[in-house]
């Protein structure tokens, strides 16, 4: 208890310290993975003002400070009564500290998450005074040379002020941390960056375009709607299902959904285009009789089996929904119920010998263990689901309950050998029973094997993935061919 009490100490004196001669710290605001936000005060103006830091931490990655700069070099060039001012860039080696801190105006205001978390609720008027406040901020970004992509819009990055009578209040969108401009040159690493349930599939592979910050914004709208983050909401494919969770107008339900589009082909492409269509009630084109063809979304299961296939002409996505109970939660709980039995009521533990007393704490602990593996196993196996996603870019697995998702790029599309996914088996193992004959798809990306056996039962189901994989990529191939009529480098 010292030691915690001595660590506040030393972290409270740390924010008391004046930073670079001029800005007194007053609080944290936030902190995560080597980064630290805090308010302050700059002794000069007497104005607050918000410090960015990034430290030079044992996690530290380059890439991070790679993104800081072009934060604030962008933030330079920028000059938008509704977004962050830039003050000033701080190269900071101290004894306690070593590291860089960007400083921008500070505005004061709740952000649309946290209006939510207090209980403000929103209606379909004030959602598009917001909409086309934000459209109005994304002309100024989209309007620039070359054109600023935010990467990140969601609830927690659009403040909110000065609510007044009918109107929603005074929109500022801030964290320009994942910012690009398209001057950036294709190729070379892959950097996934924005935040899952607000990102367009495009961004997964880091492919970032205007209509990019589209879609973001139409999931950060279908948040306001419907108080769910878009990853709680359902999937029709990868369109996000929010109509039988909000109540809207039928022409405004149309835009959200146009806003998010999975394919780029079928959102609106540009935030002129997207506000103009907001003022005026604007309905979706029709497609072309030839269009669905190139576009079209295609759901597929095998009979028996509960592994769910979506495929676009861009994107390549296994589903596997929750197993259910299976072997392992029954395993423990066949452990779990003998253990609990065996204990003993409270009122006879005291008439217990010491060394009996010992063995049913024993007996206690290892029964609240095993409870505790039991109901992880149970919360995984009712609520777990996995995904594998291939898309122009990238291939990824993502793991997803109702309150974590954890997503991991394997590698790149490009990457992938035309001869694998196979039909394999792990080899039968006197060792290990786990190891028998288990199947699985075997994809092979650069010098790396990856397997994925998730929810897979038989050899008939990973045979039909590995046709539909290897199917999907000849599509691809032919696509980006330069004799195809939809070549497009």
């Amino acid at each position: 208890m010292v030691d915690n009490a001595s660590d506040r100490s030393e972290k409270l004196s740390a924010l008391e310290k004046v930073w670079g001669d001029r800005y007194k710290i007053l609080q944290q605001l936030s902190k995560r993975n080597g980064r630290q936000t805090l308010l302050a005060q700059d002794l000069q103006t007497q104005q607050h003002v918000v410090i960015k830091l990034l430290a030079l931490s044992r996690d530290f990655d380059w890439q991070d400070l790679k993104l800081f700069e072009r934060e604030a070099q962008t933030l330079k060039t920028l000059s938008h009564p509704a977004i962050p001012r830039y003050l000033d860039y701080l190269d900071i080696n101290t004894p306690t500290y070593k590291g860089f801190a960007l400083v921008q105006s500070y505005i004061e205001g709740r952000s649309l998450e946290e209006h939510l978390r207090a209980g403000r609720t929103f209606d379909e008027t004030e959602v598009k005074q917001i909409a086309a406040s934000l459209l109005e901020i994304l002309i100024y970004l989209h309007d620039q040379s070359p054109p600023v992509i935010h990467r990140d819009i969601k609830p927690s990055n659009v403040l909110l002020t000065n609510r007044s009578g009918n109107h929603a209040g005074q929109v500022y969108l801030v964290d320009f941390g994942s910012v690009q401009n398209l001057a950036a040159k294709e190729g070379g690493t892959i950097t996934v960056v924005g935040t899952y349930g607000y990102m367009p599939p495009e961004q997964f592979g880091g492919r970032a375009v205007p209509a990019s910050d589209l879609y973001s914004l139409g999931a950060t709208l279908i948040f306001l709607v419907t108080g769910h983050h878009p990853t709680e909401l359902l999937e029709d494919g990868l369109q996000i299902q929010f109509r039988q969770a909000a109540h809207l107008s039928p022409n405004f339900t149309d835009w959200l959904e146009w806003m998010t589009e999975p394919s780029l082909n079928r959102r609106l492409p540009s935030t002129v285009e997207a506000l103009e269509a907001l003022k005026t009630d604007q309905s979706r084109p029709k497609l072309k009789p030839a269009e669905p063809s190139h576009t079209s979304q295609i759901t597929k299961s095998l009979p028996h089996s509960n592994i769910v296939l979506h495929k676009t002409p861009d994107v390549f996505e296994i589903l596997v929904p929750p197993q259910g109970i299976g072997f392992l939660s029954l395993s423990l709980l066949s452990l779990v119920t003998p253990l609990w039995a065996c204990w003993i009521p409270l009122h006879w533990y005291g008439s217990l010998s010491l060394s009996q007393q010992d063995v049913y704490l024993e007996i206690l602990c290892l029964a609240i263990a095993l409870s505790g593996g039991l109901a992880i196993a149970l919360y995984n196996a009712l609520f777990g689901k996995i995904r594998l996603r291939i898309d122009r870019q990238s291939v990824f697995f993502i793991y997803e309950t109702l309150h974590f998702k954890r997503v991991k790029r394997w590698g790149a599309y490009q990457a992938i050998a035309r001869d694998i996914p196979v039909t394999t088996y792990l080899k039968p193992s006197s060792k290990s029973l786990y190891t028998a004959r288990k199947p699985h798809l075997l994809l092979r990306l650069e010098k790396t094997q990856y397997k994925f056996g998730w929810g897979v039962r038989t050899s008939a189901e990973v045979e039909w993935l590995a046709g539909e994989l290897r199917s999907w990529l000849k599509m691809r191939d032919e696509a980006d061919s330069p004799n195809s009529p939809s070549f497009n480098p």
